[in-house]
């Protein structure tokens, strides 16, 4: 059993913390090294992992990361990140799909 079930009814407040945390160091990151993408103006394996780190199921709130937020958006809208977001998966949830 993974550690978000054995958490039970607060898992979002667990995810939530602990998705902060990692989104705080790299807010301060990508403040230095983003420009149109994570890392310079060609779409890296940092940005492939940045898009499903992102995805609203824990509803962290981005008005505190704007990098990140402003990354996000800008990846969201390429075609091949449209494909395979985390919310268009078959397994997807219904609440959480697009």
């Amino acid at each position: 059993m993974c550690a978000i079930q054995k958490i039970g009814a607060e898992k979002v407040q667990w995810a939530q913390h602990f998705i902060n945390q990692g989104f705080d160091v790299l807010e301060h990151i990508l403040k230095q090294t983003a420009e149109k993408y994570c890392v310079g103006d060609e779409i890296s394996m940092a940005d492939i992992c940045l898009v499903p780190q992102v995805a609203e199921r824990f509803k962290v709130d981005m008005s505190q990361f704007p990098t990140i937020r402003r990354l996000n958006q800008t990846l969201i809208e390429i075609d091949a990140f449209k494909a395979t977001h985390p919310s268009c998966q078959p397994d997807t949830p219904d609440d959480l799909q697009l």
